[in-house]
């Protein structure tokens, strides 16, 4: 049986309602403000909330700002009621968050109409979070065993190494084989960091108001960020002096934990699949319409079959099972560019080098 939160500071029409909607078999729970509205929300976590905008203090706007800002309560769907519509009110309640408007008066018929089409689009939604689980425990179940594979062997083959000929071993040759062991372990860190995220991001794009949450956040000093974490690839690969920067400075709308991600895949590979003395160069600049981000590299590149195998070449249709350590980065930053509202694109052929571009909504001032 459904439970549905109803916040109106009219009494008369929080017992209309609860009638009305009684008799569809829905289970009621009345608050007479936006406050106690709060504070039921969160003690009964109901299956849908019906709320009046015009409340004194604590008015449907701040109620529905601050459910939406706690996990509990994010994803519940919020339907606002008002006798004072216009489009600005509607575009404010829809920026945050609000899933339907039903003007006040309104008809029994109306009331249904909005509750039960809420209530279905939440249960597609489950379902689709469901099924997006499934698959991706099918592709971890699938794709873990092969990418800690390599890693691991190195560790256990030199660790064995180590046991049994300990006594014999030059200091030199500890300290190759010990390197060897440091770099994988690196290796599995970021392989299951990576695998983390990837299943994070896979369940959060199911989630709408989630994705409403993640795109209000921005970068506002990007230019210094994408330097910094640039930088820190080419101190691990010894490249120093092959990174080259065109930077502009502009808000960028993703968090500055997201932007750091997507850096870190994009100017590793760069690295990875380039030469020592070859130029890897990344730049950040704003059209008219977007703020870009590109790093280009002068290594062999890639064929268009080899792009497309490691799930990286405009459409990620690829099972991650299918992918090597390439796709799944190219995958976390396709993933987060996507949610951002935006696009990655990739052009790469064989010894002409690559260059992945990812483009972003600019930033419009309110």
């Amino acid at each position: 049986m459904k439970k549905i939160l109803v916040i109106d500071d009219e009494e008369w029409l929080r017992e209309m309602v609860q009638l009305a909607l009684r008799q569809r078999g829905y289970t009621i729970v009345q608050a007479e403000n936006g406050a106690v509205g709060i504070d039921k929300a969160r003690k009964e976590l109901p299956d849908l909330i019906l709320c009046d905008v015009n409340m004194e203090k604590v008015d449907g706007y701040l109620t529905l700002s601050s459910l939406r800002s706690e996990p509990a309560t994010a994803a519940i769907p919020f339907i606002l009621m008002t006798g004072l519509a216009d489009n600005a009110g509607m575009r404010h309640g829809m920026e945050l968050g609000a899933d339907d408007y039903l003007p006040k008066p309104f008809t029994i018929d109306a009331l249904y109409a909005a509750v039960e089409a809420r209530l279905k689009k939440a249960q597609m939604l489950r379902e689709e979070s469901e099924r997006r689980l499934a698959d991706l425990r099918d592709a971890i179940s699938l794709a873990l065993p092969h990418e800690l594979r390599t890693p691991l062997n190195g560790i256990l083959a030199y660790g064995e190494i180590f046991k049994t000929d300990a006594a014999i071993l030059k200091p030199a040759e500890i300290a190759e084989m010990g390197q060897v062991i440091c770099d994988s372990g690196r290796r599995l860190e970021r392989l299951v960091e990576n695998f983390l995220i990837y299943a994070q991001l896979e369940l959060l794009g199911s989630d709408s108001q989630r994705v409403i949450t993640l795109r209000s956040k921005q970068t506002l000093l990007p230019a210094r960020l994408v330097e910094t974490h640039a930088g820190k690839q080419a101190q691990q690969t010894n490249r120093t002096a092959d990174l080259e920067f065109n930077l502009t400075s502009m808000p960028v709308p993703m968090s500055e934990e997201y932007l750091g991600k997507v850096v870190d895949e994009l100017t590793q590979n760069a690295f990875r699949f380039s030469s020592a003395g070859t130029k890897v160069r990344v730049s950040l600049e704003e059209t008219d319409n977007a703020v870009v981000l590109t790093v280009a590299d002068a290594g062999l590149g890639f064929s268009t079959e080899h792009i497309t195998k490691v799930g990286a070449y405009m459409q990620f249709d690829r099972k991650l099972h299918e992918q090597q350590g390439l796709g799944l980065g190219l995958s976390i930053a396709r993933q987060l560019t996507e949610l951002h509202g935006g696009r990655l694109a990739i052009q790469s052929a064989k010894g002409a080098g690559t260059t992945v571009e990812v483009r972003l909504p600019k930033v419009t001032a309110h």
